[in-house]
């Protein structure tokens, strides 16, 4: 186990941690500083800083949950060079020409 200080709102408060995730508690730590922060209640007891931080940290999970789900998109495929474009469509004709042939030799046999 490994201790973790971290600052909020000007009060330090230190916290036991998992081995290895110290960097983790840091940066979670930092996030609900940062939200006390914004919610301009610093200096005030720290029941009532974490309480306001915690709000707005439950406010932004709520607004992610139920954010509207993006739309999948079908892939796009990359855009086809003219010369290919105009070769293919060559190659289409040909192709069709060589099936009518074939329609109207199996027609007439």
């Amino acid at each position: 186990m490994g201790n973790v200080t971290v600052s909020i709102g000007g009060r330090s408060f230190t916290l036991a941690s998992a081995d290895g995730e110290e960097a983790h508690v840091a940066r979670l730590g930092r996030l609900i500083d940062e939200k006390a922060g914004a919610a301009g209640v610093a200096g005030q007891t720290e029941t009532r800083m974490l309480l306001f931080a915690a709000l707005m940290l439950a406010d932004e999970l709520h607004e992610l949950r139920n954010r509207p789900a993006p739309s999948p998109e079908a892939p796009t495929a990359p855009p086809v060079p003219a010369e290919v474009a105009e070769r293919l469509g060559r190659i289409a004709a040909h192709v069709e020409n060589l099936a009518s042939l074939l329609e109207s030799e199996a027609a007439s046999a």
